[in-house]
């Protein structure tokens, strides 16, 4: 299995920019994609952003394209999301999740909060 922990969440202005990182460690061998989510309060889990583990195709929700980027670092196992022009509606926690196959995530992070005031 992989293990999966997030980091880099916090609160910022809106327009603003913050960096998330997911580090993922145990079986990282095998590994369709990984991608990040994002849950607001009272809403449902929503997809963010995903990349291939080879970092050849990425993938973005409607509501974040052209303002946040997720991108991976082969040799440490790590994806970042790049969130820049934030705006108060991105508020969320948001959690980084992986899969073997292309069906549903399987594993996921603990979650880190992000916070956008106005």
């Amino acid at each position: 299995q992989v293990q999966l922990v997030e980091s880099g969440g916090g609160s910022v202005q809106a327009g603003g920019s913050l960096r998330l990182s997911c580090e993922a460690s145990g079986r990282t061998f095998g590994i369709y994609d990984m991608g990040w989510f994002r849950q607001a309060p009272g809403k449902e889990r929503e997809f963010v952003a995903r990349i291939t583990w080879s970092g050849s195709s990425t993938y973005y929700a409607d509501s974040v394209k052209g303002r946040f980027t997720i991108s991976r670092d082969n040799a440490k196992n790590t994806v970042f999301l790049q969130m820049n022009s934030l705006k108060p509606e991105d508020t969320a926690v948001y959690y980084c999740a992986a899969r073997y196959r292309a069906n549903a995530f399987d594993y996921w992070g603990q979650g880190t909060q992000v916070t956008v005031s106005s």
